[in-house]
């Protein structure tokens, strides 16, 4: 058998020895036998440096490795994608040039690597065997709970020389299979399960506390709507955020540690990754490795019905993976299906940038078309003289449900993120006899993906048409006034600005008397009204103020942009 890692300056002698250990076969019970410890512990102090092998469960030894004085590599076993119900049918021995126990690596190695135990081997001076350290895995807490934060996912066996182990190896690798199957997750009903997920928000020290919590929470909303079952965060603050990894080494080992402990197949990130990141983390493990972006990317394509909604998918798929498409490696495989793969795009993960991008052009050449078919069906609008009046807002706010109840319409509404991606149009009747056009459009989120808003330019350029917008804020978040500021300023991005806007607070029967006094009465420079989509209360006031603000028309005439809403537009907002 070929000895793998620091074998240069080795003696002629010591390599046979070595390989001879390769050929050993130790008894399926035993860690170690006596006659192996001597040769393993002789060779290691001779040469002075660690020395390890690898036996499979029939007691094969399939691997045998050099390291230096303080720790040795092992091999690249190519990590399971999730903490299974199965170890690795591997074990671990290898040696240390003192007395001391298993170190942070070695755990770290039999935790990540799965192995069915790991054990050091102490050296003493005269190069005979000293005392045998040994750790296995614990299973975790019932369905897949993790376990408290001071309990550790291996248990440490007592220290013993190689002839006073009373260890069997079989029976406790098939005890704790058996109790790791017996705890282990169990899939939710339903066929929109697509894995278990743990979260990380990594901020540098100019990001407050609250804001980094929030984008974490927030993450999850995002993971839950994709299917995904959230079982842990975890937050880190650097005062600089790592290039290569964003959190570190360590802390990435440490978190990979605790998502196969608590059974999770996916980490998802706060924020979005660089392509050198992606792959530096994939290269860490084989757990699915997402960021934000490919989240958000992902939830679209779910939610995509009309052929424009997949096009716009799809091309900002593949404008986010093109970078990603220079290193072709592995990592570009993991991310071929399920979760952040969905999707019209999904088959062209592994094409070649040439055809990526001519994917691309073809795209926005239908993308193209699909606007001078919108510019048509907007000057045939503007030939009978309807205004246009723009729901918008943050995702989830309540915009197609207040829709529904204005024009006693049936758009699909729900209780989750980027529910509606095809822009809705309905007539609305307002008092004084006359007819606007309410139209419904996609939710906006906080730091949209650039590429996301590139794809859905057309969609969002309806806005552009709009006389009046209703910015829709969901008044029982804690988080209005920033996700009231994001719409501000993606508005401002967009060159939407400068429409007159209402701002209506919504789902205000969720609140009681003195949180609904608290309310702000300006948000973004404009005055709010009090409404409940679900309830119905404060429309009469909201149809009365877009009869006040939207001017009479003559057909043709096009999109009359007025003056801001006037200072009582608020006025007896708090009443009906």
């Amino acid at each position: 058998m070929r000895v793998s890692g620091n074998t240069t300056g080795l003696k002629a002698r010591d390599r046979r020895v070595l390989e001879k250990l390769g050929q050993r076969r130790l008894p399926p019970a035993a860690l170690v036998t006596r006659e192996f410890a001597r040769q393993l512990a002789g060779v290691s102090r001779r040469i002075r440096r660690q020395v390890g092998v690898l036996v499979n469960r029939k007691g094969a030894v399939t691997w045998v490795g050099v390291g230096d004085a303080h720790r040795i590599e092992l091999p690249d076993l190519k990590r399971q994608r999730a903490a299974g119900v199965r170890l690795r049918g591997l074990r671990c021995v290898h040696t240390h040039l003192d007395d001391k126990p298993l170190t942070r690596d070695d755990l770290a190695d039999l935790a990540l690597l799965r192995l069915d135990l790991m054990a050091a081997l102490s050296v003493r001076e005269d190069g005979l065997p000293g005392l045998v350290h040994a750790a296995h895995l614990r299973p975790p807490g019932p369905n897949g709970r993790g376990r408290r934060e001071e309990e550790a996912p291996w248990q440490l066996l007592d220290p013993a020389p190689p002839w006073g182990l009373e260890l069997d190896c079989a029976a406790l690798i098939a005890d704790l299979e058996r109790e790791f199957a017996r705890r282990a997750p169990r899939r939710p009903p339903g066929r929109g399960f697509a894995g278990r997920a743990i979260l990380v928000g990594a901020a540098d020290r100019s990001d407050g506390d609250v804001r980094l919590e929030d984008a974490v929470r927030e993450l999850g909303e995002l993971a839950r709507d994709a299917g995904l079952v959230v079982v842990d965060s975890v937050l880190q603050r650097r005062a600089r955020l790592d290039p290569r990894t964003l959190v570190g080494k360590g802390k990435l080992e440490a978190l990979v540690i605790r998502a196969l402990d608590r059974g999770a197949d996916v980490i998802l990130f706060s924020r979005d990754l660089s392509p050198s990141q992606a792959r530096n983390l994939s290269r860490a493990t084989d757990l699915k490795v997402l960021d934000r972006s490919q989240l958000i990317l992902d939830v679209f394509a779910r939610r995509a019905t009309s052929r424009e909604g997949k096009i716009q998918v799809e091309l900002a798929q593949l404008r986010y993976r093109l970078p990603r498409l220079v290193q072709r490696d592995t990592s570009l495989s993991r991310l071929a299906g399920g979760i952040g793969g969905r999707g019209p795009g999904e088959t062209r993960l592994e094409v070649d940038r040439r055809r990526a991008r001519q994917r691309i052009g073809r795209l926005q050449r239908e993308l193209v078309r699909v606007a001078s078919h919108r510019q048509l069906r907007r000057r045939r609008r503007d030939a009978r003289g309807l205004p246009v009046v723009s729901l918008v807002g943050y995702t989830n706010a309540g915009k197609s449900t207040l829709l529904n109840r204005l024009t006693r319409s049936d758009v699909p509404a729900g209780n989750r993120m980027f529910e509606t991606l095809d822009p809705a149009n309905r007539r609305l009747r307002v008092p004084v006899e006359r007819e606007v056009l309410l139209a419904d459009t996609v939710g906006f989120i906080h730091d949209l993906p650039p590429d996301l808003i590139e794809a859905f330019r057309a969609t969002l350029e309806e806005i552009s048409a709009a006389s009046l917008l209703l910015q829709v804020v969901d008044a029982s978040d804690r988080r209005l006034r920033a996700r009231s500021g994001a719409v501000e300023t993606l508005l401002r991005e967009l060159g939407f600005h400068e429409i007159p806007r209402v701002v209506l607070l919504n789902k205000v029967d969720r609140l009681d008397a003195a949180a609904r006094a608290s309310l702000p009465r300006r948000l973004a420079g404009a005055e709010t009204l009090q409404v409940s989509a679900r309830s119905g209360e404060g429309l009469g006031a909201l149809l009365a103020a877009v009869a006040r603000l939207i001017p009479m028309r003559r057909p043709g005439s096009g999109p009359a942009h007025l003056r801001p809403a006037p200072t009582d537009v608020g006025a007896g907002s708090s009443a009906a």
